[in-house]
């Protein structure tokens, strides 16, 4: 099957990642972003995964869907995305999970240092529920681009899908892009939102997130500052806090995360390419 990039068409924008198509059925891996046809429609079809609402574009001839895979998507699995139209007509379409590779990083550490005192676990499992109910918030308005700044200018020190072991045991993969910066380092938003939350929890540290519209939302955690309210709207490259290390990080940055239908995606996908050290 031919991999190709693709144009998203509102407003004609590269999409940096690439995605595996074709005319009945769309593959791609965990982490990434599959492009689903949906064809023509007078109204808007809505499309769900696992019934979390999937963010549906107009393109010139027809209507696509823009699906987040999870991380923990099972190799060679099939998921089925369920498409309603107005009236009655009901369609599913297949995505085939492929493999990609990522990272894997084997670290030994002292066990204070790898493991959550017992008093902090009643936090910790409050919190992850927490965060998964505001990452599957769903906006009927979609972004106005899918074309996202940087947060910071950095070194991308972190990659996406990272999988740590530590002293033997396998984590789960990193959900997200660490871009290093100074502290106190203004952090922008990367496109026009609404801001969704506002906190400090215990590995994120002082953390925003952002809705830009059906499904698509921003994280930026460790920061040493919040410069944002709940509830408020941001402007492209406003200011939203500042970079720190707060929560479990080892030094100043920034982790970005993008996220599709409550799933983790590589940021990467909607990002420029990083500029290139100087030689």
């Amino acid at each position: 099957m031919k991999r190709r990039a693709f144009l998203v068409a509102a407003p004609a924008l590269l999409f940096a990642g690439e995605i595996d198509a074709a005319e009945a059925r769309v593959s791609a891996a965990p982490g990434r972003v599959a492009r689903v046809r949906l064809g023509k429609a007078e109204q808007a079809p809505k499309a769900y995964l696992d019934g979390a609402r999937l963010l549906v574009e107009r393109e010139p001839n027809e209507w696509v869907a823009l699906v987040g895979i999870a991380l923990s998507a099972k190799v060679r699995s099939t998921l089925h995305v369920e498409v309603a139209y107005a009236g009655e007509r009901r369609e599913t379409r297949a995505i085939r999970i492929v493999s990609r590779r990522y990272a894997v990083q084997h670290l030994s550490v002292a066990p204070d240092q790898a493991e959550l005192p017992l008093e902090q676990l009643e936090r910790y499992d409050q919190e992850r529920e927490h965060l998964k109910e505001v990452l599957h918030t769903f906006t009927e308005s979609g972004p106005a681009s899918l074309a996202l700044r940087p947060p910071v200018e950095g070194r991308r020190s972190g990659t996406f899908g990272l999988r740590r072991v530590i002293n033997g045991m396998v984590r789960s993969p990193h959900g997200g892009m660490d871009i290093a910066a100074p502290e106190g380092t203004p952090i922008a938003a990367a496109a026009a939102a609404r801001v969704l939350d506002v906190g400090e929890y215990l590995f994120l540290g002082r953390t925003v997130i952002l809705d830009h519209g059906q499904g698509l939302l921003t994280l930026y955690a460790h920061l040493s500052e919040i410069d944002a309210a709940r509830g408020a709207t941001v402007a492209p490259g406003a200011t939203i806090g500042k970079v720190g290390m707060t929560g479990r990080a080892t030094g100043p940055h920034v982790h970005f995360s993008v996220y599709l239908n409550g799933n983790a995606v590589d940021p990467a996908i909607f990002l420029p390419p990083a500029a290139k050290p100087a030689a």
